[in-house]
């Protein structure tokens, strides 16, 4: 299959199912736990969610034990990660599809995405934007590698895969009726519940005004 970016030949193929093994213990689903129950502490109570690059889908187990009976959904490029998620969420549910030609037919309270946006090429930030901006109904959860301005750093010896920068500004100046509702930050040195070293923030959509 031909992809427009690089970096999502990057993800569908061997690196993407290297990654699934690295990120599956129960350690990091109790991390996670904890992570989500703190980042969605002031959302409201939610009965569905979409993720971005949902992986093999240890966030939304997490999200599963904080919100019981939640409708899962999750986007997902490399094919092993996707087959392991239709397991957990069900195959109408599981998108297979890179986020860069996904288009939501539907709203969901919860619009997530986790260490995502900082692999996505920059060209098509603003495109990946609008998508989980319309696919949202209240919230929008960011949680990733923050940087005050835009920068490009090495990413396990590959160039060109990984990209911080304030994600979440750069959202809420795009969408007038998007507010920030809470942020925080998770440690990799954290004793009990270690994550890598994400900022997130849960903004919250009041309109559909697009600046």
């Amino acid at each position: 299959m031909s992809y427009k970016t690089e970096q999502e030949s990057f993800w569908a193929g061997q690196f993407g199912k290297e990654y699934i093994s690295r990120n599956q213990s129960n350690t990091y689903l109790a991390a996670n736990v904890n992570f989500f129950s703190k980042a969605l502490s002031a959302a409201d109570p939610m009965r569905s969610c979409i993720e971005f690059g949902a992986n093999v889908g240890m966030n939304l187990k997490a999200l599963r034990v904080l919100f019981p009976g939640i409708e899962l959904n999750g986007v997902e490029i490399n094919s092993h990660a996707a087959k392991e998620l239709r397991q957990l969420i069900g195959n109408e549910n599981t998108y297979e599809q890179s986020i860069l030609n996904f288009e939501s037919k539907s709203t969901f309270d919860l619009t997530l995405v986790k260490g995502v946006l900082i692999h996505i090429n920059p060209m098509e930030l603003q495109s990946v934007y609008d998508k989980l901006y319309s696919a949202s109904n209240k919230y929008i959860l960011i949680c990733e590698y923050y940087n005050p301005t835009a920068v490009t750093i090495p990413y396990r010896g590959h160039h060109d895969r990984l990209f911080k920068r304030d994600f979440a500004g750069e959202l809420l100046e795009r969408y007038e009726g998007l507010v920030l509702r809470d942020y925080g930050f998770a440690y990799h040195r954290d004793p009990k519940f270690p994550q890598d070293d994400i900022t997130w923030f849960l903004l919250e959509k009041q309109s559909t005004t697009q600046s």
